[in-house]
């Protein structure tokens, strides 16, 4: 309970974790973003780490000078397109032997649920599953088990990575700051979380009805 207790106050304090993070480490902190971001796309185990609200805070910190947007665009956006395709082929080449062997650590109607999402949009998915939490996770992890063409998977994740880690940080660097939005951060981060839920747990729902 202490753990899960920690991990909600990093993700709902986001901006006083990272610009301490900032002032510790300096520019390693590029590299503690890179790596956060790679395994959230990357790891089919760590679906729960902050995406969305992590770069909308990083980007307001780039607005305040703390960071720079030139080079944490780039940078995250090489780590979500690595993790993507590290996931792509994790998915693969041993995807339905791990789903086996995690002993629930992997839970299936994550997979289906993903599974499901992809085949009602194509490989749109792959750029739609940037914005939404979990499903961003699992589903390069489904594109591989599913074989999809490689050429067409790369295309679209580098289509997704860009618009994804472009548009949120951009919207911290020019909204972040606003002194509203800045005194509000806290509810303005527990909002970014609901919406980014909202249209898995509308899915959810219509699945419960069905």
């Amino acid at each position: 309970m202490d753990l899960l207790a920690a991990f909600i106050d990093i993700v709902l304090h986001l901006d006083t974790h990272l610009l301490k993070l900032t002032a510790e480490y300096g520019v390693w902190v590029y590299a503690i973003l890179f790596l956060i971001i790679f395994c959230e796309t990357g790891l089919v185990v760590t679906p729960f780490l902050p995406g969305d609200s992590l770069l909308f805070v990083a980007g307001a910190l780039c607005g305040m000078g703390a960071l720079q947007l030139e080079w944490l665009v780039p940078l995250l956006v090489l780590a979500a397109f690595g993790g993507d395709n590290t996931n792509y082929w994790i998915g693969r080449l041993v995807g339905m032997k791990l789903l086996k062997r995690t002993n629930g650590l992997i839970k299936r109607e994550h997979i289906d649920r993903t599974h499901a999402f992809y085949e009602k949009h194509g490989g749109k998915t792959i750029i739609f599953a940037r914005f939404l939490p979990i499903v961003r996770t699992f589903a390069p992890f489904v594109a591989g088990i599913g074989l999809m063409r490689y050429r067409l998977f790369m295309l679209y994740s580098a289509l997704g990575s860009i618009a994804w880690i472009g548009g949120l940080s951009v919207a911290g660097f020019l909204f972040g700051n606003i002194p509203l939005v800045k005194d509000n951060l806290t509810l303005i981060i527990l909002g970014i979380i609901v919406v980014s839920f909202l249209p898995a747990l509308v899915e959810f729902i219509r699945h419960r009805r069905r």
